[in-house]
């Protein structure tokens, strides 16, 4: 496959990091939340708001780097209502990689709890303390995680399908193998 029917390889790269990320910050959010309250959950806490803030950090960096680098075309076999998935789908996953850390920042900003960035850098709050928003916060956050690990697999089962169904490369454009 030529090199313009590929994302750029720093796309790539933060393609792999980002889903990884995202995973090990979900799994890692869903395991401290089931903790019972104590000064080592706060902690924990703090860890996952760093995976969450680096998401953040990387998916800005990704949308920056899509509008300069682009995207390759979709196989010229994908019919229009393929490609309208395609495209709606690849928007819900960038919309969702945003919101959900800013729902999770919002939702510290509204607890009065700082986001401190790798334990030296604070963040600003977002919003004046505010409990119950707060947790109406946490509610908005747990439900676009719930979205987000939809539509993540989704994004991989039609990967998967147009590997081993369609057979038409779309899977090789995200791959640093030429």
């Amino acid at each position: 496959m030529k090199m313009n029917q590929r994302y750029h390889p720093s796309q790539i790269m933060l393609h792999a990091v980002i889903g990884l990320l995202i995973v090990l910050t979900f799994a890692f959010g869903k395991y401290v939340a089931s903790l019972p309250l104590s000064p080592a959950k706060f902690q924990l806490i703090s860890y996952h708001k760093w995976g969450g803030m680096l998401v953040l950090l990387l998916v800005v960096l990704r949308i920056v780097l899509r509008l300069l680098k682009g995207a390759p075309p979709l196989p010229a076999t994908m019919s229009p209502l393929a490609r309208l998935a395609a495209h709606a789908g690849h928007l819900a996953l960038y919309v969702l990689m945003l919101a959900v850390p800013m729902s999770g920042w919002l939702m510290s900003s509204a607890y009065g709890i700082p986001v401190v960035l790798f334990g030296v850098l604070p963040l600003p709050d977002l919003i004046a303390a505010n409990p119950a928003l707060g947790e109406q916060l946490g509610e908005v956050h747990e439900l676009l995680n719930q979205l987000l690990l939809i539509t993540v697999i989704l994004h991989v089962l039609a990967a998967l399908k147009h590997h081993f169904i369609d057979r038409d490369g779309l899977l090789q454009r995200m791959s640093l193998r030429r």
